[in-house]
């Protein structure tokens, strides 16, 4: 009875926990971001300038961003497009109980793995849309004013509490039909990118059937020692990315892999062999990649020196973002303008979409206004994406990322390093996987060890 009495007041303290924290992560206050317009901006491989056009055009309102001196958007309206267009996963509430868990929410613990998601998406926005594609109705999303989110933080507050001690939620799974919205486009093509753009996001729906789904995502962090509730570092969530889309079933993605560099290291023929790994005589194309490269960019604190690095990373068209952030905040970096980084911010509670039901409201998952950080504030621990189509593609991107590297170590030695061959071939243990344990002994020790080392977020 009194083992009985505790599980019920541990219940209780988790719940009053989730709803205190889906109270203090729906209280966001607006804030500007500015952007100067003398300096250009970079996103995901591509250049932006805001320059003055006309001295009586202001920037359009609701924009969530601003030019310095009253500058003019040069073409801000095409940045806004492509930066809401990409897929913003945040803290979410009242989804189906995690499995071994009490919790339905995220709030406070989750934002590695959204960071993760977010880098993950935009991997697979490129293998099935491409650079070129953005959301038609971006620009229709409309900034929530400070006003409305405040007055609405008391009403989530009691009604999250209160929904947090009643029964359990319905568990819906998400077989969905991305027919639905075909006749809202005349061109095949759009029609095309607008199902696979509710399909992409309906693999990170926060359902335990979901692919990329928090709650699929939990259950491989548990062979790592990581459980529901636990912080997780970017390079544990590298891992975690990997053994998702390598466990995904889904036909349109037997095409995509993950590879994640071993100590900085990223052994070329070890890709090369994943990128070939299910050529049969019905498909002999080769598998796209998304390279995960965990690094650290500095001690204690980043160097100033890799600057210039992470700039010219997120200047190529193949890089996928950065899962980083800043000491106790994990951020999405998708570009930079000057010394300061372009980021999403996951910490923002919102309430649970079901991706299941037919036309899905898309608004929650497009941010509607970037946020910049100085380089200085950003945590040395990050890890790295990209995205090569086939293998010819990640032989090009290795020698332009080599060079890179070579002209931003100066005289040090370069953040991680291509080199030829199999990681066996450098006497490193070779462990199999055993198929009842996702992760090998030498992998549970490389995430231990990361783990430890690895900055605590919240």
């Amino acid at each position: 009875m009194e083992a009985t009495g505790t599980d019920e007041v541990d219940k209780l303290k988790t719940k009053f926990i989730s709803a205190w924290n889906n109270m203090k992560y729906s209280w966001v206050l607006k804030t500007k971001t500015y952007f100067s317009r003398n300096s250009p901006v970079l996103l995901l491989g591509k250049c932006y300038h805001f320059k003055y056009e006309d001295e009586n055009k202001m920037l359009p309102p609701r924009s969530g961003c601003t030019i310095e001196d009253h500058v003019i958007a040069g073409n801000v309206e095409e940045f806004r497009k492509d930066f809401i267009s990409r897929i913003w996963l945040t803290y979410r509430e009242e989804f189906p109980q995690i499995e071994g868990s009490a919790l339905t929410t995220d709030c406070g613990w989750g934002c590695t793995l959204r960071t993760g998601q977010m880098l993950l998406a935009q991997g697979l926005v490129l293998h099935f849309l491409g650079r070129a594609w953005t959301w038609p109705d971006a620009l229709n999303i409309e900034n929530s004013d400070s006003e409305s989110w405040t007055s609405h933080t008391v009403k989530k507050f009691t009604a999250s509490f209160e929904a947090s001690l009643s029964g359990e939620r319905e568990l819906k799974t998400p077989t969905i039909s991305l027919k639905e919205t075909i006749g809202k486009y005349s061109d095949d093509c759009e029609m095309r990118n607008e199902i696979y753009h509710r399909k992409i996001i309906s693999w990170f729906g926060d359902s335990p059937l979901a692919y990329f789904g928090l709650h699929q995502l939990i259950e491989y962090g548990k062979k790592s020692g990581k459980k529901a509730g636990d912080w997780y570092g970017p390079a544990v969530v590298a891992h975690i990315l990997r053994k998702a889309v390598e466990e995904a079933r889904h036909p349109d993605l037997q095409g995509i892999t993950i590879y994640v560099a071993q100590d900085c290291t990223v052994y070329n023929s070890d890709v090369i062999d994943k990128q070939s790994a299910s050529m049969t005589s019905d498909n002999a194309d080769d598998k796209a990649v998304i390279i995960l490269v965990p690094v650290r960019l500095g001690g204690e604190r980043t160097n100033t020196d890799y600057l210039e690095f992470v700039k010219g990373i997120l200047s190529l068209e193949y890089c996928v973002g950065i899962i980083g952030g800043k000491p106790k905040q994990s951020y999405y970096f998708a570009g930079f303008q000057d010394d300061s980084l372009i980021y999403m911010d996951p910490h923002y509670c919102q309430s649970f979409v079901d991706v299941s039901i037919k036309d899905f409201p898309l608004e929650t998952f497009h941010c509607p206004s970037p946020k910049k950080m100085s380089f200085q504030k950003m945590d040395p621990s990050c890890t790295i994406g990209f995205y090569c189509r086939n293998v010819q593609d990640f032989k090009r991107a290795s020698e332009e990322i080599t060079k890179m590297l070579k002209i931003s170590s100066k005289e040090k030695y370069p953040l991680f390093t291509f080199v030829n061959g199999h990681s066996r071939d450098y006497d490193f243990t070779s462990t199999t996987t055993n198929e009842e344990d996702l992760f090998s002994e030498d992998e549970k020790k490389r995430l231990k060890r990361f783990s430890t080392e690895e900055f605590v977020l919240l």
